[in-house]
């Protein structure tokens, strides 16, 4: 008899699962047995994404197309996941964006889908699955957030801000959810290798040469491991952990200061 792994009868939904730290996550549920619902603009990718995971892992891997930065996709999603006839134990809100310069000249579109996807879809999704999380006792939330959760961050403010609610927003969750066997964890990677430093600009800021970035599955191994223990905030890296811990105590003034010349090139 097949040993019984900690996912069997359970199904995890990944956000922005084409690639990246996304689709590592959604591999490291897959292994442990969980089935997918497996989600992000690009169907070609989810799809290749979904035949290896399932093969492998011997698992359902089901792939919904969706931008969840068109408003009301996150309920467009939750209808089409009904309309199927599955359901969601656990929740990976991966899916986000962030665009590196100035807040002067920048496009009032992409911000505010910076909002729409990093927040409003993160809130939606959220809001509709954790009442079923609750009720059946198990299951929760792993919420990708950033060390960028820490400070303000000038040259790229709306997507430090966005995630410092993604953070709290985590945090507070935990705390409503303890005691009732639903687990809720915050992930907050520092640079790690994927194509988001290329799409948001950071590459090329003093911040991308100050170290050597982390490997995605390495990030989502620490992640899966985090939900798996409840832990409430994960931040990957000792000397990420030590940066984002001391940000509360410098001033707030010379902390500006430094986000700033990083962030810039």
């Amino acid at each position: 008899m097949a040993r019984k792994r900690k996912g069997d009868g359970q199904t995890a939904l990944v956000t922005g699962a084409s690639g990246g730290i996304g689709l590592d996550l959604a591999e490291c549920f897959a292994k442990d047995g969980y089935a997918l619902i497996l989600t992000a603009r690009s169907e070609p990718a989810l799809k290749d994404a979904a035949e290896r995971l399932g093969r492998k892992y011997n698992v359902a891997a089901n792939v919904i197309a969706m931008d969840l930065g068109a408003i009301a996709g996150g309920a467009k999603l939750v209808a089409e996941i009904a309309s199927r006839g599955l359901s969601v134990d656990v929740l990976v809100n991966n899916a986000g964006y962030g665009i590196a310069g100035a807040f002067d000249g920048s496009q009032e579109a992409d911000q505010l889908g910076m909002l729409d996807l990093n927040i409003r879809a993160l809130v939606e999704l959220t809001h509709s699955f954790w009442p079923g999380m609750l009720a059946k006792k198990r299951g929760g939330v792993l919420n990708v957030a950033s060390t960028a959760s820490f400070q303000p961050g000038p040259f790229m403010a709306i997507y430090y801000a966005s995630k410092a609610f993604v953070l709290s927003f985590s945090e507070a969750l935990w705390e409503e959810a303890r005691g009732t066997g639903v687990h809720v964890s915050c992930l907050c990677p520092g640079p790690t290798t994927s194509k988001f430093r290329e799409r948001a600009g950071t590459d090329k800021t003093r911040l991308a040469r100050t170290g050597t970035p982390m490997p995605s599955m390495t990030v989502a191994r620490m992640g899966y491991r985090a939900f798996r223990k409840n832990r409430r905030v994960m931040i990957t890296g000792a000397r990420n952990a030590f940066m984002a811990r001391l940000a509360p105590f410098v001033p707030r003034r010379t902390l500006l200061g430094l986000v700033r010349y990083l962030q810039t090139s």
